[in-house]
């Protein structure tokens, strides 16, 4: 299906990124999967070539692109052709934005450059052991002494965790406010700031997934993000553009899994005849392609509103929940297809199977996307009785 948000300039762009993953990252991923981590240079190669943060000011050394479309463009370029392990979009469209947008010009100035170069590879740190997807209940604290604050705590499921030069760490000020929340930089090398082993996952095995432990951390007053007690606000701000950036992630890869499986049956023999022959074949490769160019329309449409400024919490978990729900399908259907050779670890479709399975999880999981949908349509019981 063609799809009607892209300009040509967009076109030409794919095919730039296209190239970069594809002899950049994608040669690269089986090695990086095997070592558990990407290597730190391809960060800088892709600052290189302009495809960290388009959107950041050209005074940083980005391109000053207000379109989301182009960021777009390298999430799905790297699903494709590089390797879901490489969290390009972690760093340029989920972190990268808390320090443009909430920054003061001290914290811009010395950390834009870097982050837009891929010298400062970047982190976010919110979920702890015992909180999952509940913000409120987080136990990370931070005190203020004065001249700094002290920082005590653990996170966990940190992606980037062991490559990452600068992370934004949520953490309570406020003891008596379940929403009283603060957010702070903590840089490498800060004394008392220790990352653990990295995690072992069923999936995403080129990214560095670990736990990080904050044992009185002296922060300084200059490395706060934004206004004290604000962070929840802000965590709750940021989350709708992650939740379309996930989604448009999920697109790609179903879509990719889609390609790799039209391919296989139309090659692959049974019965004397390709198996796509077979009309069962036939109708769930149908169903599929019609259900991923029904809600590819509705995920551009969502980042065409993003660049509008009118998406809601809403239309980003519904394109999250849709996406992740149906590239679970996909990978299940694509995976059946392959028969015994999609159970094996050398065919692509088998690692993304498993790669797949966290899109439900992170995020948000299916059930908050669930619950934030239902209380917009007023099933609240807080406002129903």
């Amino acid at each position: 299906m063609r799809r009607l948000i892209f300009e040509p300039e967009h076109e030409q762009f794919r095919d730039t990124v296209a190239k970069f993953m594809a002899t950049e990252v994608g040669p690269n991923a089986e090695r990086w999967r095997a070592q558990g981590m990407v290597d730190r240079e391809i960060y800088l190669k892709a600052g290189a070539n302009g495809l960290l943060c388009t959107w950041a000011d050209e005074k940083y050394g980005g391109a000053g692109i207000d379109d989301f479309r182009f960021e777009q463009i390298i999430v799905e370029e790297n699903m494709r052709h590089g390797d879901v392990g490489f969290y390009i979009n972690l760093h340029s469209n989920l972190v990268a934005p808390y320090i443009a947008k909430l920054g003061n010009d001290e914290q811009k100035d010395r950390l834009m450059p870097g982050i837009v170069s891929g010298e400062k590879i970047l982190a976010v740190a919110m979920t702890e052991p015992s909180t999952g997807s509940d913000l409120a209940g987080m136990r990370t604290s931070a005190v203020d002494k004065g001249d700094h604050w002290l920082l005590n705590g653990a996170k966990t499921y940190i992606s980037n965790g062991i490559i990452s030069d600068v992370v934004i760490v949520a953490a309570r000020t406020d003891p008596n406010s379940r929403h009283g929340l603060s957010l702070f930089i903590v840089e490498r090398g800060m004394e008392g700031f220790e990352r653990g082993a990295k995690l072992a996952k069923m999936g995403l095995h080129a990214q560095d997934t670990a736990e990080l432990f904050f044992t009185d951390v002296k922060i300084p007053k200059a490395n706060m993000l934004g206004d004290a007690g604000q962070g929840f606000r802000y965590l709750a701000q940021f989350l709708a553009q992650e939740r379309l950036v996930a989604a448009i992630g999920f697109m790609a890869t179903a879509q990719t899994a889609f390609d790799l499986t039209l391919e296989y049956v139309k090659e692959r023999r049974a019965f004397g005849k390709p198996i796509g022959a077979f009309q069962n074949t036939r109708f769930k490769m149908a169903t599929m392609r019609a259900e991923l160019d029904a809600l590819q329309t509705y995920v551009d449409q969502s980042v065409l509103l993003l660049n509008a400024g009118e998406l809601t919490a809403e239309d980003a978990s519904a394109a999250k929940l849709l996406a992740s729900e149906l590239e679970a399908r996909v990978m299940d259907e694509c995976v059946q297809f392959h028969g015994g050779a999609g159970y094996m670890s050398e065919y692509r479709i088998s690692r993304m199977y498993t790669d797949a399975r966290i899109s439900r999880i992170f995020a948000g999981t299916s059930e908050i996307m669930r619950e934030i949908i239902g209380r917009s349509l007023g099933l609240d019981e807080r406002k129903m009785n």
